[in-house]
């Protein structure tokens, strides 16, 4: 296919739904084929479609790739994060340490159990991870966990944040949802704190609709974790079902956070996808780099970054910008037929967290001068430059 970039105007109205339907390169692509539809065709023939052998089968499988002693298979990420704090004995009026720029979810989870979100802002346009002078600044006697988050598959500074926490014995949760097999130091994103959590959301590097997966070293964590993803039930019906008991107790308050069987059996099917979609999208990303590296006014996040990603997302921030020159920049790109997103608005400034303390420059000149790319396995060469030369001419027009 042959891409033309189309000349610079106005949308009309601002109406992009004439576009959104005609995109020649979305934002992701849903990497399903035979094998899936297959899995849930056996899986329905099995006739157990509740959580059972599969999602036991995925529970197995991802601790082994992610080289982890236990993991729990979830309905989303958010169940996970919502039970590590749980897991970790967060309660009520305790503090934790988070981000702002990540999807809500990471911040939601602190107001489950009753804790006060301490937002920090992130380290730089380059690094738009949690800084972790953030979190030395805002450290108290009532933090009781810290939650970091790897944006878009690259690390946030763990040699520091896990020196600080141990320091002050307190936990780390990392919200791994955009860093299934992302590497820092030679471990995998997700296994050097306490808890880690997965997500497998329709958009994700691995990908069943909805659900998710927690991994911990720590057996007592792990036993707690199942105990609360189902009821507080002392047995499941798998279990019952193949004659290892015939009843069962409630023994803690527990939630409904089971993954079924279908999804489970699409996870192990994307599980062995995943190697070969990771490395095609190091080679898009190297793509994007070569073709991005002279360019004015655009700062690539983690450029330098040597460590293995899954480079969920393509990121460029805006130097000199504001908000109002990016969306007409993304305006740019949708009438040339690429669709974008931002990753992400930030979330202390939602309305239900509008009551919290919280200076963070550069979250908000992030958020609004941010700008992800498309970015999946089956991008080509050509579709990049297209891509990226479209982008340029946005922001000469737009900056001059």
């Amino acid at each position: 296919m042959v891409y033309k970039i189309r000349e610079f105007g106005p949308l009309q109205n601002d109406d992009l739904q004439r576009v959104i339907m005609a995109y020649n390169i979305p934002l992701f692509q849903l990497n399903f084929d035979e094998a899936e539809e297959k899995a849930v065709v056996d899986t329905l023939r099995s006739k157990w479609i509740s959580m059972g052998p599969r999602s036991q089968a995925l529970e197995e499988k991802f601790a082994e790739m992610l080289g982890s002693k236990h993991a729990v298979a979830m309905a989303n990420c958010t169940a996970a994060l919502h039970l590590a704090l749980l897991a970790v004995d967060v309660q009520e009026n305790d503090e934790v340490l988070c981000p702002s720029l990540s999807f809500a979810a990471t911040v939601n989870c602190i107001k489950y159990v009753g804790a006060i979100p301490v937002f920090c802002d992130v380290e730089s346009l380059k690094r738009p991870t949690i800084s972790i002078d953030q979190i030395k600044k805002n450290y108290t006697d009532k933090t009781k966990a810290i939650i970091v988050m790897h944006y878009a598959g690259h690390s946030c500074d763990m040699e520091a944040i896990m020196q600080f926490a141990n320091e002050k014995n307190i936990p780390v949760i990392e919200d791994a949802c955009h860093a299934p097999l992302s590497e820092w130091n030679g471990k995998k994103l997700g296994t050097i704190g306490a808890i880690g959590c997965y997500s497998f959301f329709s958009n994700k590097n691995i990908s069943t609709g909805e659900g998710g997966m927690l991994i911990t070293d720590d057996a007592q964590i792990h036993e707690k974790v199942k105990l609360l993803r189902s009821h507080g039930m002392t047995t499941m019906s798998f279990e019952r079902s193949k004659g290892h008991a015939t009843a069962y107790d409630i023994v803690e308050l527990g939630y409904n956070y089971r993954m079924d069987d279908i999804r489970a059996s699409i996870g192990l099917a994307q599980l062995e996808k995943l190697p070969a979609d990771l490395d095609k999208r190091k080679h898009v990303r190297s793509w994007y780099l070569e073709e991005l590296k002279e360019a004015d006014r655009i700062v690539v996040p983690f450029a330098d970054n040597t460590e293995f990603s899954s480079n969920y997302v393509f990121t460029v921030n805006l130097k000199d910008s504001d908000y109002e020159k990016r969306d007409t920049l993304r305006n740019f790109m949708h009438e040339n037929g690429i669709q974008t997103s931002v990753h992400y608005p930030a979330i202390h400034r939602f309305s239900i967290y509008q009551d919290l303390p919280a200076e963070l420059p550069m979250t908000e000149y992030i958020c609004d001068n941010t700008l992800t790319l498309p970015m999946f396995g089956n991008l080509t060469r050509e579709e990049v430059s297209f891509i990226c030369d479209t982008l340029k001419k946005g922001v000469q027009h737009v900056f001059g």
